[in-house]
């Protein structure tokens, strides 16, 4: 790992804070949940993931945050929070139609 210039402190600080934002955005159903409520804390999840990595990248232009590693990672779990936000959402527009589209 030398080699591409990461110590190992710095690898461990990535793993940790990706286990703690993995915890942060868990989207497991709560037991006895409506499904609104479910829907409402999974879309809040992505929203705190963006707006945790639109601060972290504010930090870091303003030099108050020196790790770019961690950075980058928040902001690939944003996006990709947010990509799979508007899959499942294209997802639910096409069965939607789909289902209106149906013959009686």
């Amino acid at each position: 790992m030398s080699n591409l210039g990461i110590k190992s402190s710095q690898l461990s600080a990535i793993r940790s804070a990706l286990l703690e934002t993995s915890k942060n955005n868990s989207l497991d159903p709560k037991p006895k949940e409506e499904f609104g409520n479910q829907l409402k804390g999974a879309l809040d999840s992505v929203a705190n993931a963006q707006e945790n990595s639109k601060a972290l990248a504010q930090n870091y232009e303003l030099g108050k945050e020196h790790d770019l590693t961690k950075v980058m990672v928040s902001q690939n779990i944003s996006s990709l929070a947010f990509q799979m936000t508007l899959n499942v959402r294209n997802k639910v527009l096409s069965a939607y139609k789909d289902i209106m589209n149906m013959p009686v």
